[in-house]
């Protein structure tokens, strides 16, 4: 807001100032000694005259001054109410502001809790779906692995009766005593036993002499041995696979010495 200076003139003041005190001083120089009533009336009207004339400016200008010092409050005031109006106007824009944040806040909340769930609910399905593959995976193992375990019982068996079928057939030729025989049937019963090691399957003999033992042999005929029984014969080998006992060897027990 722009000043605005008083443009009443000094001069017409100082000049009725100076016109009363003339005046005054004519009266006084004039006038009786002493004065007169009317004359001292008269001169202390000049005198208060021309002090009004001198003092009247600058009353107006006091009252000038006093208005546009009002002013420059008034536009101070208008113009910190300007700025709290501008203030209140932020505040409002952040109070408005916050409220949407707030609102997307409770959205993407929902949102994240939603997707969570969903989240957790697939977790779940998947979760379900490998234990059922799961399951799945290891009954199918498990077949496979009694179908491979009944497979290898069979071929073992099979081996085991091939097997079998040579020593009877060794036996045979070592009963007939022909030398040419005996050696061809013993390099092949010898050939196949060799093949049966590589597959982890070897033949158990009992040895002549050696205590009967019923967990490591088995006897021809069902019975009880005497006490202290020894093996005589070998009638039929058994058999480990892998180094564990799949059929003891068949034994003859030696007769007990007569006294």
């Amino acid at each position: 807001m722009t000043e605005s200076k008083s443009s009443l003139p000094w001069w017409p003041f100082v000049a009725a100032d100076a016109l009363f005190l003339a005046l005054a001083a004519l009266l006084l120089r004039q006038g009786h000694k002493p004065l007169l009533w009317w004359e001292a009336v008269l001169l202390i009207a000049c005198v208060a005259a021309g002090a009004a004339c001198c003092l009247l400016p600058l009353l107006r200008r006091n009252q000038d001054e006093q208005a546009l010092a009002q002013s420059r409050v008034l536009a101070d005031a208008l113009n910190q109410l300007q700025k709290i109006d501008e203030v209140a106007a932020q505040i409002a824009g952040a109070t408005n502001q916050w409220r949407e944040f707030r609102l997307q806040s409770d959205e993407m909340s929902a949102l994240t809790k939603s997707l969570a769930g969903s989240i957790a609910a697939e977790a779940n399905a998947f979760r379900e779906f490998l234990q059922k593959a799961n399951d799945s995976e290891k009954g199918h193992l498990r077949l496979e692995a009694e179908k491979l375990r009944r497979a290898e019982t069979e071929w073992l068996q099979v081996v085991i009766l091939i097997l079998d079928h040579v020593s009877a057939l060794y036996l045979a030729a070592r009963q007939s005593g022909q030398p040419g025989l005996i050696e061809q049937i013993g390099q092949f019963h010898n050939g196949c036993r060799d093949v049966a090691r590589r597959v982890g399957l070897a033949p158990v003999m009992g040895r002549e002499g050696e205590a009967f033992d019923p967990n490591l042999h088995q006897l021809k005929e069902n019975g009880t041995p005497v006490e202290n029984a020894a093996i005589g014969q070998t009638l039929a080998p058994g058999y480990t696979f892998q180094g564990k006992l799949v059929r003891r060897p068949l034994v003859a027990l030696k007769e007990p010495a007569r006294a």
